[in-house]
């Protein structure tokens, strides 16, 4: 075999080995960190200003909600859905994120009032709700919210 062979044979093209190669898989566990940010620290904020404050719970509820987006949509827009074509495009992203979590704060605010009118913990909504709003957020958010522009 000459040199003039060797040049002509087609390369192999090396895959990627282990969990680098469930690109979608570690998207997902990603948008669960900023979902868990978002759950768990609103948790905080409502507990503190709920429990010890003893604030009104929709008064707790949106301290903590606040709290949640702000830090969730630094999480999913500079990490789970990161894309650099996003870039220019925050006006957008802004309101799409916006929109869809408005669309939550219904049916979130409507869940954690049913379990407290039924005279269950308000924590036990929170659950509720955020096993609600997973899913759904995170098809919007992946096909929709932070989706560049063509």
């Amino acid at each position: 075999m000459n040199s003039g062979s060797i040049k002509n044979v087609p390369r192999i093209k090396q895959t990627e080995t282990g969990w680098r190669r469930h690109k979608l898989l570690i998207q997902f566990a990603e948008y669960m960190v900023g979902g868990g940010v978002y759950f768990w620290g609103g948790m905080a904020v409502f507990a503190v200003s709920f429990e010890l404050l003893h604030w009104p719970w929709w008064v707790s509820k949106g301290l903590a909600d606040i709290f949640g987006w702000s830090a969730n949509f630094g999480i999913q827009r500079y990490w789970a859905f990161y894309d650099p074509k996003l870039k220019g495009q925050d006006r957008r992203v802004i309101f799409r994120y916006v929109l869809i979590n408005a669309i939550d704060l219904v049916f979130d605010y409507a869940i954690v009032a049913a379990f407290i009118y039924s005279h269950i913990t308000p924590y036990a909504g929170f659950v509720a709700s955020a096993g609600f709003t997973t899913v759904w957020d995170y098809l919007w958010y992946r096909f929709w919210v932070f989706k560049p522009a063509n």
